[in-house]
């Protein structure tokens, strides 16, 4: 089947996949282009786990006050070179990421960071609902709420290929 520069490019902007990886979804998915997003988003979380033992010894620390100076966050994101840190997609994420914690005030990373004690008063559902609102990865993103923080972390560990890990965050709220 031929895939259209249109639909490559297409994909290529909603995913941040490279052209070569975008292609070969499409062609994978009969030149579907939601379809092959999906795939892209599943194939980029499958990297990310691969990649979960690899040392993150680079990174970015990053700081957002949100207008006011009312909330601030301090973010810290690691990778594994000095590269990747300085790239200017892994700054914006970080920057988004940042803002997300200002809006949505997570109080975990991960749900395997949420205290057992505490989630035994929870029913199966409420767990569900309860890491959705708590654990930054369960959250949907701020900028794009059919996208989940671990789906976009996942994406960019496929596009750079290497670890990438948020490490730990403060939020600071006047009052709290």
């Amino acid at each position: 089947m031929s895939i259209s520069v249109a639909a490559i490019k297409e994909l290529r902007e909603l995913s941040s996949a490279s052209v070569a990886d975008c292609k070969k979804a499409l062609n994978d998915m009969d030149g579907d282009v939601q379809k092959a997003f999906q795939l892209l988003r599943k194939r980029g979380l499958e990297k990310a786990a691969a990649k979960g033992d690899r040392a993150a010894k680079e990174g970015r620390v990053e700081a957002y006050v949100h207008h006011g100076n009312k909330i601030g966050v301090l973010l810290e994101v690691d990778c594994e070179t000095d590269f990747v840190a300085k790239n200017e997609a892994f700054c914006q994420f970080t920057k988004d990421l940042a803002m997300q914690i200002a809006a949505a005030s997570p109080k975990y990373i991960k749900s395997e960071d949420v205290p057992k004690d505490l989630l035994e008063l929870e029913k199966d559902k409420e767990k569900e609902l309860y890491y959705k609102t708590h654990c930054l990865m369960e959250q949907a993103f701020i900028k794009d709420p059919s996208l989940t923080i671990k789906d976009l972390l996942g994406s960019l560990v496929a596009k750079f290929n290497e670890n990438i890990v948020v490490r730990k965050f403060a939020r600071y709220k006047i009052g709290e």
